[in-house]
């Protein structure tokens, strides 16, 4: 057998430097499809390993903390839920608020918790903060199976619940907190791989954020407040308010504040991909 010449070759991939900022070869990321998904399966699995009770952990945890928002927020605190049922409306709220908040927190840690796999292989390196907003859904999906539960129960029991065609709406509403989410915590974990105060900081102002966003109060109960406009320049607020009104019908969704979501989306997943791309050369050096 006559073994083939170097001219005969013939390669699957070619490896080649990138040559400029703007160079981001979003085609190697439908290349590695196959891997992305089997990093989705891989987290979503590691969250379980060695637990009891495994996924149920995403029923639980909303229950609890629903029912904790119903003493704090309803009874003490006395805040109107727009007519609708508390337990609803702050279940509603909680099930798009944690999407966000478990994207965004292991987005932000891409560089410094997959460090010992970026020096073995390669691979394009967004595919990891890709594959954590996907196996995210499936979280999401299983706390709006408790939610539409919930809803269901209280519409079928005389409550102010007026389901629609807007439902409909939801898989957008969920690629925009999606896509929000991808873009700040991938310019975060840009930043982390230099300054590891970053994601102390961002744990905490994760937590501070979910009081700035409509998720134990509707956005009307804000209407005619000088202090409004701090909530209107979060740009998940009107995410977290559509996702209610779609749901309950009920809710103060002003195109103006959408649009800004859109546009904020857009410019986040844009230059944190510009940033990601340049990090990504050299961040072995300093994590």
């Amino acid at each position: 057998m006559i073994p083939e010449t170097k001219a005969e070759e013939s390669w699957d991939l070619e490896i080649k430097a990138k040559n400029s900022l703007f160079d981001l070869k979003l085609d190697e990321v439908w290349h590695y499809r196959d891997l992305m998904w089997l990093f989705v399966k891989r987290d979503f699995i590691a969250q379980f390993k060695q637990t009891v009770l495994g996924p149920a952990w995403h029923v639980i945890q909303p229950i609890l903390t629903t029912l904790m928002f119903l003493l704090v927020f309803g009874k003490i605190a006395k805040i109107p839920t727009d007519g609708i049922a508390p337990a609803a409306f702050y279940l509603a709220g909680l099930t798009i608020w944690n999407y966000f908040s478990a994207c965004l927190t292991a987005t932000s840690s891409t560089f410094t918790a997959n460090a010992g796999i970026f020096g073995k292989v390669y691979f394009p390196r967004i595919v990891i903060p890709i594959s954590v907003v996907l196996s995210n859904m499936v979280k999401f999906a299983i706390q709006f199976g408790l939610l539409v539960v919930v809803v269901t129960y209280y519409h079928f029991n005389g409550y102010p619940i007026y389901l629609s065609l807007n439902l409909l709406f939801i898989p957008l509403i969920l690629i925009l907190m999606a896509g929000i989410s991808l873009g700040v915590g991938i310019i975060i974990s840009s930043i982390t791989t230099k300054y590891r105060d970053f994601s102390i900081l961002l744990s905490f102002a994760v937590q501070l954020l979910m009081y700035a966003t409509p998720v134990i109060y509707p956005l009307s109960y804000l209407k005619g407040k000088n202090y409004k406009w701090l909530i209107d320049l979060n740009p998940i607020s009107s995410v977290v308010e559509s996702f209610k009104y779609v749901i309950f019908g009920k809710g103060l969704v002003e195109p103006y504040s959408l649009l800004y979501s859109v546009l904020f989306m857009f410019c986040a997943l844009f230059f944190g991909y510009l940033i990601f791309n340049r990090v990504e050369k050299s961040f072995m050096d300093t994590v």
